[in-house]
C-alpha cells in the first residue's frame, strides 16, 4: 500500500472539505455545547466567554463569532496539515476515530491550558471541573466530526 502525501495539497476541493468539515463540527460542538451539557453539568459551556477574556472583548457577539470562524476554518486547516500529517508519520495505522478523538483532546488542551490558563489566567483546565470534562466531550465530538467529513469527502475523490 502507498503511502499518502503527509500535506494535502490545497486548492478549492480542500477549501470545500475544510469547511464542510469545520460546518458540521461546529454545529454539533453547539448542540454538545448548549443542549446536552446543561442536561449533564447544569450549564451550557461558554467558549464565547473565554474568547472574551483571552482578547478583553466586550461584545459577546463578537466573541461568539471569532470562536465560530476559528471552529468553521481554522481547525479543519490544523487537522489537514498538523493533526493528520503527525498521525500518518507517527502512527501510519492508526485508526480514523483515534486520529480524530486525538485531535479533539488536542483542542481542548489547546483550549483550557493554553487559551484558558496560559493566555486568560484561569485554573489550568477549569480546575477539572465537571464543565472541564463536557468540554473534553465536546473536543472530541468535534475532532470525530472533522476527521470523518474529511475521510468521507476523500473517499468520493477516489470514485
Amino acid at each position: 500500500m502507498a503511502r499518502p502525501n503527509l500535506l494535502p495539497t490545497f486548492d478549492a476541493r480542500l477549501a470545500i472539505t475544510a469547511v464542510l468539515a469545520g460546518v458540521a463540527a461546529d454545529a454539533s460542538w453547539e448542540i454538545w455545547a448548549r443542549l446536552i451539557t446543561p442536561l449533564l453539568v447544569g450549564g451550557p459551556l461558554e467558549p464565547a466567554a473565554l474568547v472574551q477574556s483571552v482578547f478583553g472583548l466586550q461584545s459577546r457577539f463578537l466573541a461568539e463569532v471569532i470562536h465560530g470562524a476559528v471552529g468553521v476554518f481554522a481547525y479543519p486547516i490544523g487537522y489537514l496539515y498538523i493533526a493528520r500529517p503527525l498521525q500518518r508519520l507517527i502512527l501510519p495505522s492508526l485508526p480514523l476515530v483515534l486520529t480524530g478523538a486525538g485531535f479533539g483532546v488536542g483542542l481542548w488542551v489547546f483550549a483550557l491550558y493554553v487559551m484558558a490558563h496560559l493566555f486568560a489566567g484561569l485554573e489550568p483546565f477549569l480546575g477539572f471541573e465537571p464543565i472541564a470534562f463536557a468540554s473534553l466531550g465536546g473536543h472530541i465530538l468535534f475532532g470525530l466530526v472533522v476527521a470523518f467529513v474529511v475521510a468521507f469527502r476523500e473517499r468520493t475523490d477516489e470514485r
